[in-house]
């Protein structure tokens, strides 16, 4: 099939790709012309025959709303369009809603895979109708893991986003869990090899993943990660995570400090650390480290 691609970032250039690879054409846009096969969004849907798909992979937020603002004035009726990036799935509501009046279709799909999905396929969930996700399956199918799994039509409009934006809610979690094991393990003294108590976890282990084969793949490159300053973003789904946590009054007392966790990497002197010292000192007469040279 054909399928129209805007956004050819480290994503979205790798995924034009892979999806050439499976035998379909793709005709990408991107802001960067020496990156684009197109130079406008017109153009990519001028050369796209009836009916269009067109893939949508940018930053989530002001950007991904004009895109699909601008394609749907350029989209014909019985077109779709895929929103493929972070954003939130209540955006999904409403930008199907707004294409829905046009006659264009609309499918969310949270895509995970980064860097290594050129070669390994990206884990998808998408939402949306099924006549709508049946025209994009094509695409869907090139693009997954080889396999059974790797891919789910999660629910209606908005539940492929819901269903990234959970996966990113515990993929916080779990990174958490393998920073602070491995600050542990290289605080205590009797500890020799920390690089090699991970790398012995992923043979025969509960917790072996792809997760600590990353880690350890870090820790070859830097074994006392040395190199890197101790500052985690946060992309904003972790955060929408615990927010719709608390509209479904659902605990996720994990995932939640995990958050918090990257917003205490933010602070090169913690004013809440500076409380907490005042307290002990002033309750237990602890020592206090003083800003004043």
């Amino acid at each position: 099939m054909e399928l129209g691609l805007v956004g050819l970032g480290r994503m979205g250039g790798n995924m034009r790709e892979r999806i050439r690879r499976a035998g379909h054409t793709v005709i990408g846009y991107d802001r960067d012309p020496g990156l684009a096969d197109v130079h406008s969004l017109g153009e990519l849907v001028e050369k796209l025959k009836g009916p269009r798909v067109v893939w949508v992979m940018v930053p989530a937020g002001a950007a991904t709303q004009s895109t699909v603002d601008e394609l749907a004035e350029l989209l014909s009726p019985g077109d779709i369009v895929v929103d493929g990036g972070n954003s939130r799935w209540t955006d999904d509501e409403k930008h199907a809603g707004e294409l829905a009046a046009k006659g264009i279709g609309f499918v969310d799909c949270g895509v995970s895979g980064g860097v290594w999905g050129l070669e390994n396929g990206y884990a998808l969930m998408y939402g949306g109708d099924a006549e709508h996700v049946a025209k994009v399956q094509p695409v869907f199918d090139a693009l997954k893991p080889e396999g059974q799994f790797g891919s789910v039509h999660a629910g209606k409009v908005g539940a492929g986003h819901f269903a990234k934006m959970v996966h990113n809610g515990i993929e916080y979690a779990m990174m958490q869990a393998f920073a602070e094991g491995w600050e542990l393990l290289e605080a205590a003294d009797s500890v020799t090899d920390v690089r090699e108590i991970f790398r012995s976890w992923q043979e025969g282990t509960v917790i072996r993943s792809w997760l600590l084969d990353l880690a350890v793949n870090a820790l070859d490159d830097d074994e006392h990660l040395s190199e890197l300053r101790g500052y985690a973003a946060d992309s904003g789904e972790g955060r929408w995570t615990v927010e719709a946590a608390i509209d479904n009054a659902v605990p996720l007392p994990a995932i939640t400090a995990s958050l918090f966790a990257r917003f205490s990497s933010r602070q090169e002197d913690s004013p809440q650390m500076k409380m907490i010292a005042a307290l002990r000192n002033q309750f237990g007469g602890h020592a206090v480290e003083s800003t004043k040279k």
